[in-house]
């Protein structure tokens, strides 16, 4: 099996403005159209796509990008294991996801990103960032800051749970739980919508790397109005 792409030490991704490209993703949230840009070690996941024999295609060729030169097999395992993990992302509102298999060294590490849509909390002085952060470390969710993004304030949450292995994967055809580690980073958005991405990872030899790489996503995060023009959210 060819190696999956290798990560060197730390990665430098600086963007430098709104630009678009392949690499650009938007979601939108009534009239706000928030983009950014993702790494090329990064492959979508066809999470919308309705036709089930595109979707299949679609992550045929996903795997294919994500391990270059790799063995027919092994291609459609990752594609099997993708597939299976679209149900979760589904479920906790992904409107895009995208996924990474690489190597640090000898070792094999892959991270997932998605991003979904959540309503803001209700606050009498419409401080959601405040209101987000006091939530979080209420549910003791994990390490909460409050952060400055180019685009505006936003939150970010460190922690781990437990996700877990499909059975369909595993010898015994129980379910196996894996420690992950995930990083996630709410941005309220003025219309009383809340961007949320996160990066997460099973692999812990790669989360400085893949910590470094989503930082430099989400500082390239950019907001427009409708009509183009764009938009700052200024602090509170």
């Amino acid at each position: 099996m060819t190696a999956p792409t290798e990560l060197p030490d730390r990665l430098e991704f600086i963007p430098t403005g709104p630009a678009p490209g392949a690499n650009t993703a938007t979601v939108r949230s009534d009239t706000i159209h928030v983009r950014w840009v993702m790494p090329e070690i990064f492959h979508d996941i066809p999470l919308h796509e309705d036709d089930e024999d595109e979707a299949v295609r679609l992550l045929e060729e996903l795997a294919e990008k994500a391990l270059p030169g790799a063995e027919p097999e092994d291609c459609l395992k990752l594609a099997v294991v993708i597939a299976l993990g679209m149900d979760d992302l589904l479920a906790d509102g992904a409107e895009f996801a995208a996924v990474c298999v690489a190597a640090i060294g000898e070792e094999p590490c892959t991270a997932t990103v998605f991003t979904s849509l959540t309503d803001s909390p209700e606050t009498e002085d419409g401080d959601a960032v405040a209101a987000i952060a006091a939530g979080l470390r209420g549910l003791r969710a994990g390490e909460v800051t409050e952060i400055q993004l180019p685009c505006g304030p936003a939150v970010s949450c460190i922690g781990t749970r437990e996700d877990r292995i499909s059975g369909q994967l595993t010898e015994s055809g129980a379910d196996l739980p894996v420690p992950t580690s995930y990083v996630r980073v709410y941005l309220p958005l003025p219309n009383l919508t809340t961007v949320v991405l996160e990066m997460s990872t099973p692999t812990p030899v790669g989360w400085d790397t893949f910590c470094t790489v989503f930082g430099n996503v989400v500082s390239s995060i950019r907001l427009f109005h409708a009509d183009g023009t764009p938009l700052v959210i200024e602090p509170e």
